[in-house]
């Protein structure tokens, strides 16, 4: 076995042994994925990890507790502490029922590098919990990151959401939803005694990586034709789309564009399927004036984002998108 594989066996062990396990799924990994991509894209390497210098790491802080439960995040921050930064809440892929936070790390540490408070979550996926506590465990950890501003230096008023596959489909909802008061079917219960629910849950930038924005799109709701192979939508809401039509819709981010909705960034993979709801959501937000802006990388898998050569061009479509937008 190469170093590269011992290597990659070592932190899929690291993402996992933590996690109950009735409760995990590892059908996405780091070690997987590669296999899988280098079928059809031989030269093409893993992100990894670096240490990086200039950069301060702080793991598995926790953000909110269900009982015994306690959701954790790692937060990424330069080393001088003498103004306040920007921050971007990482959310990681894996179809709401597998991944892990620690898959984001290459990108947190690139956006700290450049000036960023960054912030890898981890949230309750499928086999724990279904569909909306996802929702509320990424609200959290937008009102935890507020609430506790002054000790990171983050500035409140610069808060991005960067999301990818389903972290995407996250990300774009909670963003384009942004505490819309009329979007009552979103009305998240919080845990008793939250000490960050005071604070609001707003973000002023959303990227949105391959992130599905129509869930009722038939090449998102049509799978479920198989009932002994069910998939990952139906294993997060509990039900088919047949089944459940409402729910499926109730996550769409498509369908809450309103003035409250963040600035996006989409940037997409050459699969197709990942492309749904995007044009007429651009549509809605140009009648909004809301800023928007698409990127389609040619000849690319779908987990592009975690591999050399794309990641070079992703991180550098969201440090532009950002630095534009905040003024930076």
């Amino acid at each position: 076995m190469s170093t590269f594989s011992k290597s990659l066996i070592c932190i899929i062990f690291i993402c996992t042994v933590f996690i109950p396990a009735q409760s995990r799924d590892t059908s996405f990994t780091l070690f997987s994925t590669t296999l899988k991509v280098n079928k059809k894209y031989p030269l093409a390497q893993i992100v990894k990890p670096k240490h990086i210098k200039g950069i301060i790491q702080k793991k598995d802080i926790v953000y909110i507790s269900y009982g015994p439960r306690k959701m954790h995040l790692d937060l990424f921050s330069p080393v001088k502490k003498n103004k306040i930064y920007p921050a971007v809440i990482l959310i990681h892929g894996g179809g709401w029922r597998s991944g892990n936070k620690k898959m984001e790390v290459p990108m947190a540490q690139f956006l700290a590098s450049h000036g960023f408070i960054a912030v890898t979550v981890e949230y309750r996926l499928s086999p724990e919990a279904l569909y909306p506590a996802a929702l509320v465990d990424i609200s959290s950890a937008i009102k935890w990151l507020r609430a506790n501003s002054h000790k990171y230096k983050v500035d409140t008023n610069k808060i991005a959401l960067y999301g990818v596959s389903a972290g995407g489909q996250l990300a774009a909802l909670i963003g384009t939803l942004n505490e819309n008061p009329v979007s009552s079917n979103h009305n998240l219960s919080f845990p008793t005694g939250f000490a960050s629910n005071n604070h609001s849950s707003k973000v002023q930038a959303i990227i949105d990586i391959d992130g599905v924005l129509d869930m009722t799109d038939p090449n998102e709701s049509g799978k479920d034709s198989i009932a002994s192979k069910p998939s990952s939508g139906k294993s997060w809401f509990g039900y088919s789309y047949k089944e459940r039509p409402d729910l499926w819709k109730e996550a769409s981010a498509l369908n809450y564009v309103n003035v409250n909705s963040a600035p996006i960034c989409f940037i997409n993979s050459s699969n197709p399927r990942f492309h749904a709801g995007r044009d007429e959501m651009i549509t809605k937000l140009n009648n909004l004036g809301i800023s928007s802006e698409v990127h389609t990388i040619s000849d690319t898998p779908h987990e592009f984002w975690l591999f050399h050569p794309w990641f070079e061009i992703t991180s550098a479509y969201i440090l532009k998108f950002l630095n534009t937008l905040f003024h930076l």
